[in-house]
């Protein structure tokens, strides 16, 4: 996977140039909330405050789209991912897509900056 510090919100990153863009890349899950997870997310939403049990299945789906767009980056062979975003639609009652995506690129380290890629 690309390191955490190669994917980035902004459309740069400080002491490289863009040498290359190479397409969009993308991870997507769709993900259902269990009978059971409705239940006792419906028991926590009683006494108010952060619903864990969604929590966890958020942070999940978040987790698993961004591990799939850094192997479609790497598939590409880029240096880095720029311009990440998340993405959620509701496709039907209780199914979600979550999509992460972003601009796959090449860089070159700016002079004066000898970084590893």
């Amino acid at each position: 996977m690309l390191p955490a510090k190669m994917v980035t919100t902004a459309f740069e990153l400080p002491g490289y140039r863009v040498s290359a863009n190479l397409g969009v890349v993308r991870g997507i899950t769709v993900r259902s909330r269990s009978l059971v997870g409705n239940f006792f997310g419906g028991l926590q939403s009683l006494f108010g405050g952060n619903i864990t049990i969604y929590t966890s299945l958020c942070e999940r789906a978040r987790s698993e789209t961004y591990a799939e767009m850094c192997q479609h980056a790497q598939a590409l062979g880029a240096d880095a991912v720029i311009g990440m975003r998340y993405d959620a639609t509701e496709v039907m009652t209780g199914l979600t897509e979550v999509l992460c995506y972003g601009t796959a690129v090449k860089l070159e380290p700016l002079p004066g900056r000898e970084q590893n890629l």
